[in-house]
């Protein structure tokens, strides 16, 4: 078969490895009509509810996201690839298995040509306003977040697409000397050898808003000595 285009048509669609990727527990956020809601807080009554989507959940889609079928229906799933999400993993797209009911016909959503940059002051506003949302890995949305969902959205709402994953991010961006970093660059995060695994919006020098998997909400701190150990590099996203 060809490959076709669709959109969203829930408010939120998640992005699964595979068919078989949800659990019992995840049923609200695979029905026909998502529950985002009542799946977190199933998730939170539980141990390990939210940190076992590790190797689960890929990624999240918003209402009128676009997306490239590339796997026709399996058991009411589709496996997609996410043109508005750059990613190693596949150069059309994030890939991964949506729900076929989550999809509608192909609407394009409004363009931003020829709109002015965004400030940078935009994006670290849109980041704080990002305060106390819990963390989520795989989120992208205003129901759970994880760290590089939160630079991925905050960006692509103002119109800037850049890649899904932190570490995509810091090899996509331009390098920025950590010494002249300025408020809505890039914090990244590695461990020694590895790529990075964390990113953060600066808002001051060594200051930065992000979301910490063991924090569980976005919040804004000064960059902890244990996290400077890893700091690894920044990157400017907006001129």
């Amino acid at each position: 078969m060809g490959s076709y285009r669709c959109s969203v048509i829930v408010e939120v669609a998640n992005v699964w490895e595979s068919p078989t990727s949800p659990r019992p527990i995840d049923g609200p956020s695979v029905a026909d009509r998502p529950d985002p809601v009542a799946w977190l807080e199933a998730l939170d009554g539980v141990p390990d509810g939210r940190l076992g989507l590790h190797d689960r959940l890929l990624t999240q889609l918003v209402r009128g996201e676009p997306v490239e079928v590339v796997e026709d229906a399996v058991g009411g799933w589709v496996r997609v690839v996410c043109p508005n999400q750059p990613s190693g993993r596949d150069p059309k797209g994030y890939p991964g298995w949506v729900r076929v009911a989550h999809l509608g016909p192909f609407a394009p959503p409004p363009g931003r040509a020829g709109g002015p940059t965004p400030s940078v002051s935009s994006v670290v506003e849109r980041c704080r306003a990002f305060g106390g949302t819990a963390y989520l890995w795989g989120g992208t949305s205003r129901f759970g977040v994880d760290c590089s969902g939160l630079v991925h959205r905050v960006l692509g709402d103002l119109g800037v697409v850049v890649p899904r994953d932190a570490a995509d991010q810091q090899r996509a961006l331009g390098e920025v000397c950590l010494a002249e970093v300025r408020p809505g660059d890039l914090y990244f995060f590695a461990r020694e050898g590895r790529p990075a695994h964390h990113v953060g919006v600066v808002t001051a020098p060594m200051r930065m808003v992000h979301a910490p998997e063991t924090g569980a909400v976005v919040i804004e701190e000064d960059v902890s000595p244990q996290r400077r150990a890893t700091l690894v590099g920044a990157a400017r996203p907006l001129p």
